[in-house]
């Protein structure tokens, strides 16, 4: 395999991935899928940090669709990351990795509180990072978590781990036609409404000159595949 590309990255992976074949909750062999594939690519040299969404378990925005308010639905999403982040930890540690976990919201029974400098010391020590309870604020995504963790450890790239293997000029499970982009601008992304990832990230990212890379996560070996350029996928960059 070619030298990889990117010496540190963040990965973004869907919650919803993590169901695997069921609805709701936590596919053990999915997960375990995913961390062969995150190992893989710390063989390779590369820094690892990731992001989990918690739609798997918990989405804020339906719930407060449904009374709930909006503050008390993200709050319960971030602490859905949180266990997804947990399960991912436990399964990189049954394969040999060290691993650790860091939230955004102060739960020091379950796990440590986010600093950019234990982050940073983690991955100088060739452990994975875990980032979990999104920014710890209510109304921005994971999404944007990622992209804003990405810029404070100094990611080269954001990596994100979709169902489809890049950006579409729509839904290419809904419409046969839609064509794949190879490359767009963080300005083209945000002013075709492309919804892989929300506006507020790809602005960030565009303020930030960090590149997202979008990417299936369901083909086996597609994160290496990605940090050695060979990947199929979307560069959002520039």
């Amino acid at each position: 395999m070619a030298e990889p590309i990117y010496r540190r990255v963040l990965v973004k992976l869907s919650g919803e991935y993590f169901a695997g074949p069921q609805d709701y909750g936590i596919d053990q062999a999915t997960i375990d899928r995913v961390a062969g594939e995150l190992i893989a690519a710390r063989a390779l040299g590369v820094e690892v940090a990731v992001v989990i969404g918690g739609g798997n378990i918990f989405r804020g925005v339906e719930v407060s669709a449904r009374g709930v308010s909006r503050t008390t639905g993200d709050t319960m999403g971030m602490l859905a990351t949180v266990m997804n982040c947990l399960a991912l930890a436990e399964a990189l540690q049954r394969h040999g990795q060290k691993a650790r976990t860091l939230a955004a919201l102060m739960m020091p029974e379950v796990c440590e509180l986010y600093t950019r400098a234990a982050a940073e010391q983690t991955l100088s020590e060739g452990g994975i990072v875990l980032l979990a309870g999104g920014t710890g604020n209510p109304y921005f995504t994971t999404d944007t978590a990622a992209v804003l963790r990405a810029a404070e450890i100094g990611a080269g790239a954001v990596l994100k781990a979709t169902n489809v293997d890049g950006v579409y000029t729509a839904d290419p499970k809904l419409d046969p036609n839609a064509k794949r982009f190879e490359k767009l601008t963080h300005s083209e992304a945000l002013a075709g409404g492309y919804r892989v990832m929300d506006a507020t990230a790809f602005a960030l990212a565009r303020e930030t000159s960090l590149p997202i890379i979008v990417f299936s996560i369901a083909e086996p070996g597609s994160i290496g595949a990605v940090l050695s350029g060979a990947g199929r996928g979307t560069v959002v960059a520039g």
